[in-house]
């Protein structure tokens, strides 16, 4: 029987970019699993604060590839684009309490300095007529947190190398900052994605404590990599998904997360493969692997889940 977790609250969060890909597809089936399995709720976030990458149709074209393959969110979409102020409250507090500071530095200076930054910017002496990104101070240490499928995991950050950005000049919200106060501002509980974001995790975790925000639980999944070991990607120009072949992307996807479908479901529609699913769903078959051939996952014939 599944775990119940009555407060449990978990989320999808694409960035519009383009049409969704199989590897989108694991991502987004993962965390559904978990919190159906878990009796809780699903929602889902579109991303959308980097406006010179993302086309008109995007969003709702993820939104229909969602729907395609039975993935039906329990709450009314969440826009970033629409969240700015609560961006900005953000920026507010954290550069009043000194976790975060204005930054002149080019990549190309950082890179000449070693990630170091130029000694008017440590000292704030700079022109804040001229566009400026705001970064979040790091402080160095050790820092150990324990993901879901991955186990303990270790970090290691230095002050000023590791500052990483809030705003950038354009005046774009940075994914870090986003992500942090909508998971808060959403009530997450539980993020599962692809391992692909396992270098955020310090980042957040940071941002969480100096907003006094709490922590989710974290579960990161494999991501699904090409024939020459990429990550599938819109930048790696994957293919979107076809909505017309969605039972069988959710076999594959399913295959993927260690779930192979039994032969008598072969042909199931996708709301059908989904109710056999969620009860079997266990992220601990998962433990220990970052990535996926999506090759295997074509080759690996089916039998019946455990």
């Amino acid at each position: 029987m599944p775990d119940t977790l009555a407060s449990y609250r978990g989320r999808f969060a694409p960035s519009p970019t383009g049409a969704l890909h199989f590897g989108s597809l694991v991502g987004a089936l993962a965390s559904y699993l978990d919190a159906r399995h878990h009796q809780g709720r699903w929602l889902v976030r579109i991303e959308d604060i980097d406006p010179l990458r993302e086309p008109d149709w995007a969003a709702d074209d993820i939104l229909r590839t969602l729907e395609a393959h039975a993935l039906f969110w329990d709450e009314p979409v969440l826009y970033q684009s629409s969240r700015s102020a609560a961006y900005e409250a953000a920026l507010a507090q954290l550069l009043d309490s000194g976790h975060a500071y204005f930054c002149p530095c080019s990549r190309k200076e950082l890179a000449a300095r070693n990630g170091r930054h130029t000694e008017a910017c440590l000292r704030q002496e700079i022109d804040q007529e001229h566009p400026l990104a705001i970064r979040f101070r790091v402080r160095s240490g050790q820092l150990c947190l324990k993901d879901r499928i991955q186990g303990p995991l270790e970090f290691s950050l230095q002050t000023d190398k590791d500052d990483f950005v809030l705003k950038r000049k354009e005046g774009f919200y940075a994914y870090q900052l986003a992500v942090v106060v909508d998971d808060a501002a959403q009530g997450i509980t539980h993020v599962v994605r692809g391992c692909d974001l396992i270098d955020s995790l310090p980042w957040q975790y940071s941002l969480q404590i100096a907003l006094n925000l709490p922590h989710p639980s974290y579960a990161h999944v494999p991501v699904i990599t090409n024939l020459q070991g990429q990550k599938l990607s819109k930048q790696n120009h994957s293919p979107a998904l076809d909505n017309r072949q969605a039972s069988a992307n959710l076999h594959k996807a399913l295959r993927a997360l260690e779930l192979p479908v039994p032969p008598d479901l072969k042909g199931a529609p996708p709301a059908e493969l989904l109710h056999w699913a969620v009860p079997l769903w266990n992220p601990a078959r998962l433990q220990a692997c970052r990535c996926i051939s999506e090759a295997r996952l074509a080759t690996t014939a089916p039998s019946p889940a455990e």
